[in-house]
């Protein structure tokens, strides 16, 4: 039929991607591709098959057109939008009048694909990760404010939580949605919008951060959340670089205002059911989602039964986060197994040797029913934390393949990694 062929063309939303590289990674044929503004999916190349879909932190990946092949948008054409094209629905007497011309086309000799294509100017999740929720966690809201419409949160605090010689600057900020409904559950995230343009004259993309406090507020009964936000001035490299919205949290007084879109995220949530139990291994400020179910549970302790176990990685104690908290939780609370990789005079260690030297722990918890594991943190991480899982089932006779797949499939393996 030519130009009058009809396909659904898969699109990626610029306005609430943020550019964390998930889909591109995952797409099993390369149908991604991206510059340094936005990213994209090749028309030609797209099968459809899905694979991007669940690992994408904020849906931006979930966006599809009806429209006649011969009219796809190019990637120059997605390459420069700030958001997505309204859909032009495809009625059935546009559809006719599409085959009748394509019908002519052909009569005449003319290659139907020569129809000129309409264009219009205008944070990563591991493959290991399960693609669905724990089956008793709560029902989260997503995606209530896009860019067009967002929120304003007023700053009510703003505490620096490293010690001030410490290499890592890192911040713990609340922000305040007075009588707003914005409703977020532990394990979610929100989208930041940085204020003013890029060297291009755009406006900044959103950037996203976990919420680091538990879904009845940072302080009980308020609306209000908290961030861990770690200020970036320098790329993966060691060179010099201004991080736009780190810089710009951290910078922030009380009674700033930021303007927010989200919730996002419906995977990495904790369990609701009492008996569960929950492993929560964590590096820097992956100890965000970590912090916001361990005060959840702390807060409703009566509910919560299960075993916690925290093994929390840092190059040493004046870099961690919450650090001084974590000293004043009980023990049969939360059992914590510090992993320091820079402290002086003391041999380095990572979270993946801490997981080892409590094998027992980790294999009750692998193999307990109940049991759910949350991995947050640097993406290196995740190699040596998933090998030392393998390392401690040997050791009790069980298969890291098969325990693995069916954490996945249970969803109880949550992994966020960047």
């Amino acid at each position: 039929m030519g130009a009058a062929d009809i396909i659904k063309q898969h699109l990626i939303d610029p306005e609430i991607c943020i550019r964390c590289n998930t889909c591109e990674d995952t797409c099993p044929i390369d149908a991604i591709t991206h510059d340094d503004r936005n990213y994209v999916v090749k028309a030609d190349v797209c099968n459809g098959c899905g694979a991007c879909l669940s690992p994408c932190p904020t849906g931006a990946i979930d966006n599809w057109r009806t429209m006649f092949k011969g009219q796809a948008y190019t990637i120059e054409a997605q390459l420069g939008w700030d958001e997505l094209p309204a859909e032009v629905p495809l009625t059935d007497a546009v559809i006719d009048a599409a085959i009748d011309a394509a019908a002519a086309d052909e009569a005449i000799g003319e290659a139907a694909a020569s129809s000129t294509p309409v264009t219009v100017q205008a944070v990563e999740t591991s493959r290991h990760t399960s693609p669905k929720a724990p089956w008793s966690a709560a029902h989260p809201y997503v995606h209530l404010h896009g860019i067009r419409e967002p929120l304003t949160a007023t700053v009510a605090g703003n505490y620096r939580l490293t010690e001030t010689d410490a290499s890592s600057d890192i911040h713990h900020i609340v922000l305040d949605f007075g009588n707003q409904f914005f409703p977020v559950l532990e394990g979610q995230a929100i989208g930041v919008i940085p204020p003013g343009t890029d060297a291009s004259g755009r406006p900044h993309y959103i950037r996203m951060y976990s919420v680091a406090s538990p879904r009845d507020g940072e302080r009980p009964g308020y609306n209000n959340l908290a961030l861990t936000v770690k200020r970036v001035d320098t790329d993966h490299d060691g060179n010099p670089v201004r991080g736009v919205a780190s810089n710009f949290l951290c910078d922030l007084n009380k009674g700033d205002t930021v303007q927010v879109v989200g919730p996002f995220g419906n995977t990495f949530l904790m369990p609701n059911h009492r008996e569960a139990s929950v492993m929560m291994i964590c590096t820097g400020t992956g100890s965000a989602p970590m912090r916001a179910m361990t005060e959840r549970m702390r807060r409703n302790m009566s509910h919560f039964g299960g075993r916690r176990l925290l093994f929390f990685g840092a190059r040493n104690r004046r870099e961690l986060p919450y650090f001084g908290p974590l000293l004043k939780l009980p023990k049969d609370f939360l059992d914590i197994h510090f992993a320091f990789s820079r402290d002086p005079g003391v041999s380095r260690r990572y979270v993946q040797d801490a997981i080892r030297e409590a094998a027992p722990s980790v294999a009750a918890l692998l193999g307990d029913p109940h049991g759910y594991v949350y991995i947050c943190g640097l993406k290196g991480m995740e190699e040596g934390v998933l090998g030392a899982f393998s390392e401690v089932c040997a050791m009790v006779g069980l298969s890291w393949t098969e325990v693995e797949t069916r954490l996945r499939a249970e969803g109880r393996l949550h992994i966020e990694t960047y």
